[in-house]
């Protein structure tokens, strides 16, 4: 089976997909025996969404599986964190799973795929999670795009992220700078010019845009010619801030509204997997 094939078809294709390995066993087990993935690629659990979660495990119980693996005192997570916190915090004594006999590598392969299928992962923690696989692994760029399905140049460029300041990459880290700033911050030469532009973007809200042109201008003065003509810039108003939270919310994806006049803009949504690409179309489709 094509590995983008099952990337686009989900978690479950990709666990079927590899044929050494042995069918997946259903059971349930004590919550306490099953301990948390050490390779885990994501870092940072909103608590908000975790509450949310709770609150329906506490009315549905845990719907989904998680997937372990034994260990030789219990079981180790897989995939499915999120519902194994929630079931915590609900006080479950046990939590339906699915028991696969996974090595080391597949291991960390379905972790990546659940988290980047479900825009888990900020950039930092996938950039994170593919150097230290590829080094853990002794793979090239290559191999691991043909294993999770995705383009090099993907990979790539998340990568290059890692290149950046340790005080940038925690503004992408936590949201105050979105994946557009960081590939133009990356663009930029010089670790101090990084940072400052940096700052001063979280400062004054800039859009993508309006860094790219404030790099360019930099560039220029750096040079010695003449800065290219800033286009004008439209603040955005407490209300359209609003709709922009409200927004990112709903679809628990990027948006940015951008304005370009005072009646006249684009709202922009950013996608990371193809499952986020199918969601906004039903969502348009079904609007229309």
């Amino acid at each position: 089976m094509n590995t983008k094939t099952r990337l686009g078809r989900g978690l479950d294709a990709l666990l079927n997909g590899w044929t050494d390995a042995p069918a997946a066993i259903a059971s349930q087990v004590a919550i306490d025996l099953i301990r948390p993935n050490p390779h885990q690629p994501r870092k940072l659990f909103d608590d908000d969404e975790l509450a949310q979660l709770t609150e329906s495990v506490k009315t549905h119980g845990v719907l989904q599986p998680l997937i372990v693996r034994q260990t030789a005192d219990g079981y180790e997570l897989i995939a499915g964190e999120r519902r194994w916190r929630a079931a915590q915090r609900a006080g479950l004594s046990e939590i339906p799973v699915r028991i696969v006999d996974f090595n080391d590598q597949q291991v960390v392969e379905v972790a990546l795929v659940e988290n980047i299928q479900r825009s888990d992962l900020n950039p930092i923690e996938k950039a994170q999670s593919f150097k230290d696989y590829l080094e853990r692994f002794g793979m090239k760029t290559e191999q691991l795009a043909e294993r999770l399905g995705l383009d090099r140049t993907t990979i790539s460029n998340l990568l290059g992220l890692l290149n950046l300041p340790a005080e940038v990459q925690d503004f992408v880290r936590v949201g105050q700078l979105s994946l557009g700033h960081a590939k133009v911050l990356k663009g930029v030469p010089g670790a101090d010019r990084q940072m400052a532009l940096a700052k001063e973007t979280i400062a004054k809200s800039l859009s993508v845009h309006a860094l790219e042109q404030l790099a360019k201008q930099h560039k220029a003065q750096a040079s010695g010619s003449p800065p290219p003509a800033p286009k004008p810039e439209f603040a955005k108003t407490a209300h359209v801030l609003a709709i922009e939270d409200e927004l990112r919310k709903r679809l628990a994806m990027r948006v940015t509204i951008k304005l370009h006049g005072k009646d006249k803009g684009q709202i922009v949504v950013g996608f990371e997997s193809n499952d986020d690409f199918e969601r906004v179309v039903d969502l348009v489709r079904k609007a229309a």
